[in-house]
């Protein structure tokens, strides 16, 4: 016996979610089913108001809803260190250490040669931009530490060579290979902490 199609069109919906197979998709769509009336609805108005208010900070490039993040439009933020991160998950994930207090720029990624992704395509122009107009006298390169990470440093590292900067990276008390949103805070902490500077 099939689904009623309305059902059956949300359970394959939810599958547009990553990790989640035929299993997962019938079992959280049975979990909305089951919600009280008012919830379900909740969640249905947040998932339809995401990609209408959620948008890129046109500083910094993290997600926001007005047209600079928290980050960007807070005067109280260390305006002469700002830290390089490659996604948006990593802002959010540095903001709830609550250790650092400087400002951010998120890129489009990391470069990888294999994949075709170049140094142009990343937003590198822009982020050497910024770094000129704005006078900043540290840049923390907070990577993911990866064959991708370690190119990317070094690229950005040696487009910086000349100017009166500092440039340092987290320490590496962090796994080769992975990824940020999956490492404990104490370990991330200490490695923002612990950052090197980059010779």
């Amino acid at each position: 016996m099939a689904y009623p199609n309305s059902l059956q069109k949300l359970i394959e919906r939810l599958k547009y979610l990553p990790g989640v197979g035929e299993k997962s998709a019938e079992r959280f769509a049975f979990s909305i089913l089951e919600m009280e009336e008012e919830k379900s609805l909740s969640l249905a108005k947040s998932i339809e108001e995401v990609p209408t208010k959620i948008h890129e900070c046109k500083r910094c490039h993290t997600l926001t809803e007005n047209e600079l993040c928290d980050v960007c439009s807070d005067s109280l933020r260390d305006k002469e260190v700002l830290c390089v991160v490659e996604d948006t998950k990593s802002v959010f994930l540095f903001e709830k250490l609550g250790t650092y207090n400087g400002r951010y720029h998120v890129l489009e990624g990391l470069i990888d040669l294999s994949s075709g992704i170049r140094p142009e395509d990343i937003g590198l122009n822009e982020l050497v931009d910024r770094i000129k107009q704005e006078n900043y006298k540290e840049v923390i390169l907070a990577f993911k530490p990866s064959i991708e990470g370690e190119t990317t440093a070094l690229y950005i590292h040696n487009i910086l060579e000349g100017l009166p900067i500092k440039i340092s990276r987290i320490a590496s008390g962090i796994p080769m290979g992975a990824d940020m949103e999956y490492i404990d805070p104490l370990t991330l902490e200490r490695a923002f902490q612990d950052r090197k500077e980059i010779a």
